[in-house]
């Protein structure tokens, strides 16, 4: 048995709490489609609607972007998620038989 009080506010049960300790903001990173010369606008678009959940208008913005631009802006997300979206393009782009890449940045 411990020798500290049972109301001791640094204790939560057996587990010792760490006052210092604050909780912070995950790191966020950019998801970004790069162009390149095989992939199609219309695939691009595709992509945007299917794995970023965008709308049409808003995804033809974006694949002009990648077009014009050389890279357009998918979303800001966790590592986790971020990471996940980067696999399905490659999978996408890789069966549809496009060398189309995906990368994230952190912000």
């Amino acid at each position: 048995m411990s020798d500290r009080p049972k109301d001791d506010p640094q204790f939560l049960g057996d587990l010792r709490l760490d006052a210092e300790s604050d909780p912070h903001e995950p790191k966020m990173y950019r998801v970004i489609l790069h162009n390149d010369h095989y992939t199609t606008m219309d695939f691009v678009v595709e992509v945007l609607m299917k794995v970023f959940h965008k709308a049409a208008a808003e995804a033809i913005k974006i694949m002009l972007d990648v077009h014009k631009k050389g890279s357009g802006l998918c979303g800001v997300y966790v590592y986790d998620i971020a990471i996940t979206k980067i696999c399905h393009v490659h999978q996408m782009a890789k069966q549809a038989g496009f060398p189309l890449k995906c990368s994230y940045e952190e912000v």
